[in-house]
């Protein structure tokens, strides 16, 4: 299984698999062409509220992640964390994001529960 995270504003790679956009928003920007994009499941990003209090509030990374995976164990968020599980166990995946710092991204919370 292979999962990566890479930012959407980078030029696609071959050995990228099927790309899936994880953010709520379209980033600004960037063409729908341009970064071919293969899925796009927005139940899986994080609430707004949640998002608001991590990124507003200073809220901390590891107080963010546990959050974050509370609001994936709901019925919708966990059958698309499922179905995008699903297709990293044929190939590879790539998660992309616009945030700027991916290491501390709710992209990283998901490649780790999907088995990066």
């Amino acid at each position: 299984m292979s999962v990566r995270v890479r930012r959407v504003y980078e030029p696609p790679e071959p050995d990228d698999g099927v790309r899936v956009l994880v953010d709520r928003l379209w980033p600004r920007g960037l063409a729908k062409d341009a970064a071919q994009v293969d899925a796009w499941p927005k139940g899986l990003t994080p609430s707004t509220e949640l998002r608001r209090w991590y990124h507003g509030d200073g809220g901390s990374y590891g107080e963010f992640r546990g959050r974050y995976e509370a609001e994936l164990a709901a019925p919708e968020a966990a059958e698309l964390l499922d179905s995008v599980r699903e297709l990293a166990g044929k190939g590879a995946v790539t998660l992309l994001t616009a945030s700027k710092d991916t290491e501390h991204s709710h992209a990283r919370v998901l490649a780790r529960l999907l088995g990066d």
